[in-house]
């Protein structure tokens, strides 16, 4: 529903937050757009498609300054030779799923805020909260930005096929029966915290969670050591029954990882997947890699891991991977 079609007052208040949010109102089509910006119109369309919107008859009025505003920034980066034609789809479509989930969790947290004022109330608690929501999402922008910065600059010269790293997935048991269990409500809450508790171990560790999934969660940590530690406190606060922390299976993997638009892919990202597959409730599966760096009987003296043990499990043909090595990995 657009807001041409809400009703009575309802469109007054959609109205006068689009305007807080876009500068104005707006005044523009996507010719308007593609004129004032000097493009071709079909270029605009585009990218607005790629920006998750759906696509709009062309005499619609839906635009504002700030939209000929952003087109020519991303022509001016293409120009500057930082995004390619090939690349432009893939930088804005992942601008696009970010900011669109951002968007829609602040925007619950100002209903939330809101409920039981009035319609004027709630538009100038929009204002008082835009600049400062604003203010902050750059700065922790800025701060991402400066530390994947340094993080490129101590990795320069390194193998150009990708950096290893210890990869992660924490998979929760009993994902569907429990949702059925819950009400909606309920049901965000308990994936809220899964989530939080999740990042928290995992920054623990100096890692980084790159992205949640329902009821699994991807990470990277730099040595496996860590990664493993990440995998053992959460599967147990998994099994302890006094801990509302869901119980999981948790699959870490050792190798070479491609790193692209904030994801990581490859082999190794696969294989710590499949690996959570093949564990029982509360267990830590590490691959053959994880296990040699991480076993006395393998590793180096400096990163004998003394106070774990390790179970080999049997081999296991797993869809894409045939005769997978599985490690089950335990305090004493």
């Amino acid at each position: 529903m657009t807001y041409e079609e809400v009703d009575g007052g309802a469109a007054e208040v959609v109205n006068a937050v689009q305007g807080l949010l876009l500068g104005g109102d707006p005044v523009l089509n996507v010719h308007d757009v593609a004129a004032q910006a000097d493009i071709d119109p079909a270029l605009a369309r585009e990218l607005w498609r790629l920006l998750g919107f759906p696509n709009l008859p062309d005499p619609t009025v839906a635009f504002t300054a700030s939209d000929v505003d952003a087109v020519r920034v991303v022509m001016e980066l293409l120009q500057l030779g930082l995004v390619s034609r090939e690349s432009q789809a893939a930088l804005v479509r992942t601008i696009a799923r970010s900011s669109a989930r951002l968007a829609e969790w602040q925007t619950q947290l100002l209903a939330e805020a809101g409920e039981g004022s009035s319609d004027a109330e709630f538009v100038a608690l929009v204002g008082q909260v835009l600049p400062r929501i604003e203010h902050l999402q750059t700065y922790i922008w800025r701060r991402h930005l400066a530390s994947a910065s340094a993080a490129l600059l101590i990795t320069e010269g390194a193998d150009p096929v990708g950096m290893k790293l210890a990869v992660g997935f924490v998979d929760i048991v009993g994902y569907t029966s429990r949702s059925k269990e819950l009400d909606e409500a309920e049901f965000v809450d308990w994936i809220e915290h899964f989530e939080a508790e999740v990042t928290s171990a995992v920054v623990d560790q100096g890692g980084q969670v790159i992205k949640t999934m329902g009821d699994e969660a991807l990470f990277v940590v730099e040595e496996p050591r860590r990664a493993a530690e990440v995998g053992l406190v959460l599967a147990a606060r998994g099994a302890d029954e006094g801990d509302r922390f869901p119980a999981v299976r948790v699959g870490l993997a050792h190798g070479y990882v491609v790193h692209r638009l904030g994801d990581v892919f490859g082999t190794t990202v696969n294989v710590a997947a499949r690996l959570t597959s093949i564990g029982r409730p509360g267990t830590v599966i590490g691959d053959q890699g994880v296990h040699d760096l991480l076993c006395v009987d393998h590793a180096p003296a400096e990163t004998h891991a003394v106070d774990l043990k390790f179970r080999r499990l049997r081999r296991r043909s797993i869809k894409g991977f045939s005769k997978l090595d599985g490690w089950a990995i335990r305090r004493p």
